[in-house]
């Protein structure tokens, strides 16, 4: 897939396995996501930044809060960190917020902690996303077994978005066609810029990646030579700008649900390292004989 461009690219991520999941208990992509992203000091990221986070974490446990998150950290382009909290309408979102601020203990201990994080990061932003069912492609309901994800970002231009959808509906026909392994969520930015749409791609392990590649011969040939050309030309018409940039799950920073660390203990939950067995104490040296 190398020679495509890069819509298409982001478009026909032929992966094996599940598909962006609610960090929720439910079923499916969740409607909202709220994605917090952090940029993260030179330095300051790997086990600096998992002990900071931890701290969240183990304040949600403590809590025993209903709402789990999972982490991503940038593994192309610049240090940063991605927190994905999912839920099925607005309301859930503002119920948790909401039932948040009484927890005193808790929201007391999350704002001490984000005040000792922020040593460590640049900046910060954050962005609501609103999840397009018509624009995604066989999405699975759960991230339990993923450990990478894929993220592709298309701004659209003004006033093109029928030519948008158009594109999307050509793609997704032909990965029908193709039989291959693509799957994808496609979230529409609600809040925090505007005409773009953010599409999550998982893979259990780079060999799925490979597998994508291997698997782009199969795409060309169900869209044939017209199909390709139209691709191109809505490319251009209604594309301003597209980034694609790959992920890894970091489970020390993650809140996941239940669910996930059974299906996966050794990942989401993985057991300390044993330390090593104490050497036997040197015995005493034999006294010379008298």
């Amino acid at each position: 897939m190398k020679i495509l461009s890069p819509a298409l690219l982001g478009l026909s991520l032929a992966v094996a396995g599940s598909l962006f999941a609610a960090a929720q208990d439910m079923q499916g992509p969740p409607k909202i996501v709220q994605l917090t992203r952090e940029f993260v000091k030179p330095g300051k990221a790997g086990a600096i930044h998992d002990k900071s986070e931890s701290k969240f974490v183990a304040a949600m446990a403590a809590a025993k809060w209903p709402t789990h998150y999972f982490a991503l950290m940038s593994i192309s382009g610049k240090s940063r960190a991605l927190y994905l909290t999912g839920y099925p309408s607005f309301k859930a979102w503002e119920d948790d917020y909401l039932a948040t601020m009484k927890n005193k203990t808790l929201s007391a201990e999350l704002e001490k902690d984000a005040e000792a994080d922020g040593e460590l990061l640049d900046g910060m932003d954050q962005f609501v996303l609103y999840y397009d069912e018509d624009l995604s492609y066989k999405p699975s309901p759960t991230l339990a077994h993923a450990k990478l994800m894929e993220i592709t970002t298309f701004h659209i231009k003004p006033g093109k978005g029928k030519q948008w959808h158009e594109l999307a509906a050509l793609v997704i026909d032909a990965h029908k066609k193709a039989g291959d392994s693509a799957h994808w969520a496609t979230f529409e930015l609600a809040y925090g810029g505007g005409d773009e749409y953010v599409v999550f791609s998982d893979d259990k392990s780079m060999a799925d990646i490979d597998t994508g590649y291997a698997e782009d011969k199969q795409f060309r040939d169900a869209i044939g030579d017209e199909g390709l050309k139209k691709l191109r030309e809505l490319e251009a018409d209604c594309i301003e700008s597209t980034d694609s940039e790959l992920f890894g799950i970091n489970p020390a920073q993650s809140y996941p649900p239940d669910e996930w660390v059974k299906a996966d203990p050794d990942f989401w939950k993985p057991k300390p390292a044993a330390a090593p067995a104490a050497k036997p104490a040197a015995k005493p040296a034999a006294k010379p004989a008298q």
